[in-house]
């Protein structure tokens, strides 16, 4: 299997510096642009896809439309399929709220002085925690994505690429990690990975249409042991659209055509499909269901190949909300031919 893990294009929400959770934020114009790029890079150097998933929130899921249409036009009879359970992380009160500065003398983050300053104002709601977006992340694996890994024969190998959000995509990489077996892990010849020591569980953010590329093969090779560095603290990644904050773990073990409907829309582990009105996870599996016999190799992290040369819009036009109905921003300003 052939598996990418794609972070969706910029949104508004992302250059107003606020946070945009289960809030159905929209791409702005330049993010339209970037999930164009992407797609088109897909399909220039990818295999055909064969399954595309993504969040319901349109961010993801316009992103995710966009690398479908690039697919040759023969092979666009793949749907997207919209799942609830690959939403961004639920910032509760904090949702539309512009990020918090870090306090000065303060060991609390901003989040933590804000959450003391305002948890007992009437409608307060806290942060989802770690332990739902997990139980999330392990409904969309064994719901989803392992059933066809396991159904891949010779003849039959899946390319999949899965859209959503930089927080949860970080909470389903470790889920997925920890379906690993020792010494089943490694990353590709030739990958530069910066640090002197490298954390599997904790490979850095993800940019807008940022993507990890992997490769899982059935194999019974165990392959070289990587050495890695001890637990980060918990810290700010300044991305495109503002910092996203990703609190490390513990070490466990490495373990259609285009004109036609493209949209499967499904809820995940009964979670409501009301975008304002998210439900929280039922309890996680206190086992992983372990995949022995299979290698996974980390192609590539966080790759932005497809955003060289990309330029914004001046004037305040890339950073607008993108309009489906008007016309392409290249082609806007220029004059109609006279034959």
């Amino acid at each position: 299997m052939k598996l990418f893990l794609i972070r969706h294009g910029e949104t508004v929400d992302n250059v107003a510096q606020v946070y945009a959770g289960v809030k159905d934020s929209q791409l702005t114009n330049h993010g339209f642009f970037q999930a164009n790029r992407l797609g088109q890079h897909l399909a220039s150097t990818g295999p055909r896809l064969t399954e595309i998933f993504s969040s319901d929130l349109q961010r993801a899921s316009k992103t995710a439309e966009a690398i479908r249409l690039a697919q040759p036009s023969h092979e666009t009879n793949t749907i997207v399929t919209q799942l609830s359970c690959l939403r961004e992380q639920d910032f509760g009160f904090y949702e539309g709220k512009t990020f918090s500065a870090r306090p000065r003398d303060s060991k609390k983050t901003g989040k933590e002085a804000h959450r003391d300053e305002h948890k007992n104002d009437p409608g307060f709601k806290d942060v989802e925690s770690k332990e739902s977006m997990a139980v999330r992340a392990n409904s969309f694996l064994d719901e989803n994505l392992l059933p066809l890994l396991r159904s891949e024969t010779s003849d039959t190998k899946h390319s999949v690429v899965v859209v959503s959000h930089g927080i949860i995509l970080s909470t389903l990489w470790r889920c997925l990690l920890k379906r690993f077996a020792p010494r089943t892990v490694a990353f590709a010849s030739g990958l530069h990975v910066g640090g002197t020591g490298t954390l599997l569980e904790y490979l850095g953010g993800w940019s807008n249409t940022g993507y990890l590329e992997l490769n899982v093969e059935k194999t019974e090779m165990l392959l070289p042991e990587i050495i890695e560095s001890g637990t980060p603290k918990e810290e700010e990644l300044q991305l495109e659209g503002g910092p996203l904050v990703i609190s490390a773990v513990p070490i466990a073990p490495i373990g259609a055509t285009s004109n036609s409907t493209s949209i499967s829309v499904l809820p995940c582990l009964g979670l409501t499909t009301d975008k304002s009105q998210p439900e929280e996870a039922p309890s996680a599996p206190t086992k992983p269901d372990v995949l022995h016999g299979w290698n996974m190799i980390i192609q590539t992290i966080n790759c932005k190949d497809h955003l060289k040369g990309l330029k914004r819009t001046g004037g305040g036009v890339g950073s607008s909300q993108f309009d489906e109905g008007q016309k392409k921003i290249e082609t806007f300003f220029k004059k109609r031919k006279v034959g």
